[in-house]
């Protein structure tokens, strides 16, 4: 059976340009937690540049490519900041899914930031928020829009994409790198299938997991540096819904109810989360699809992200 989406705001409904999926339906996405979708060729009319430093003399791993549309738009473009999966521990920047955007009216950024094997948590929040305080830094060099800057990811991805999401007022999740005198704060979030609180990964895996949660080798557990259960505080400091408040802005989830290494739950209790502070959600479950699942880059998609960022981010 096919679902439409459907958008939530302040845990009622809120009229869509698309038809969203029941919140609490079945929802799980695919996405990259160990592996990726590889390398896509990037769209006619659209130039890229690669490996941009977003750190002055920074790790090699702390660099971002943009797509930027080959005619100069007239007038400042939106932007949306893509942070790829991998698990924490790989992928690569080079092919975000969200490319098509420019050919649509948006400039897209793809951030690369250090391993869970070359630095634990923390590291990857403040080289992501130091990648959109470059971005926001440099606006007027590359024509972007300021004031209307959207971050999304796929499974690790998607977690980092709404750790910026919510945590936009927490201070001390900031760092210390690059550009520290501008805000890292985002207009709107997509998050494909990443994990929230991943102390509760292992509880919420199904018997098919692919995953063991709370081994020392999970992906979680090399994010924190140890076992999972055993870095609570530092796993929490990870969780996005700690840092939820009034202001989150606008979200899309989306998740398919047969993902064998990130439960759909997590997507179920970020949106929630945000409902109760009031925010807008907009979640849609794809039904039976896995982890890193085509459907996900499908034209339907490709649409509702593109409708929801249109809606969000420009004015």
């Amino acid at each position: 059976m096919n679902h439409q989406p459907i958008s939530f705001c302040g845990g009622r409904l809120r009229k869509f340009v698309l038809p969203l999926i029941p919140l609490l339906a079945a929802g799980t996405v695919t996405a990259q937690f160990p592996g990726g979708f590889g390398v896509a060729p990037v769209p006619a009319g659209v130039k890229v540049e690669r490996n941009i430093p977003y750190v002055e003399n920074g790790d090699r791993n702390q660099v971002l490519d943009l797509f930027l549309p080959e005619k100069p738009s007239s007038k400042p473009m939106p932007l949306m900041i893509w942070i790829h999966g991998g698990a924490w521990l790989g992928g690569n920047q080079s092919s975000p899914p969200v490319v098509f955007l420019v050919n649509n009216g948006f400039a897209v950024a793809s951030v690369q930031h250090r391993f869970s094997s070359e630095a634990i948590w923390p590291a990857q929040a403040y080289d992501c928020k130091a990648a959109v305080r470059f971005l926001r830094a440099n606006a007027a060099k590359y024509n972007f829009d300021p004031d209307h800057f959207g971050v999304g990811g796929d499974s690790s991805g998607g977690h980092l994409a709404a750790f910026i999401g919510t945590s936009g007022e927490a201070t001390e999740m900031e760092g210390d790198l690059g550009n520290t005198n501008v805000s890292s704060r985002v207009q709107a979030v997509v998050d494909w299938f990443g994990p929230t609180d991943l102390l509760l990964m292992g509880k919420e895996a199904g018997p098919h997991s692919f995953i063991q949660h709370s081994s020392a080798n999970s992906p979680e557990s090399l994010l924190v540096g140890g076992p999972i259960q055993t870095k609570a505080e530092l796993a929490k400091s990870a969780n996005p819904l700690t840092y939820i408040d009034k202001n989150v802005p606008p979200f899309l989830i989306m998740h398919g109810d047969n993902d064998q290494l990130v439960p759909h739950e997590q997507s179920v209790i970020l949106a929630k989360a945000l409902i109760d502070a009031g925010g807008e959600v907009t979640m849609k479950t794809i039904h039976g699809a896995g982890h890193e699942d085509p459907r996900f880059r499908n034209a339907e998609n490709q649409r509702l992200v593109e409708q929801f960022l249109t809606l969000h981010l420009k004015p």
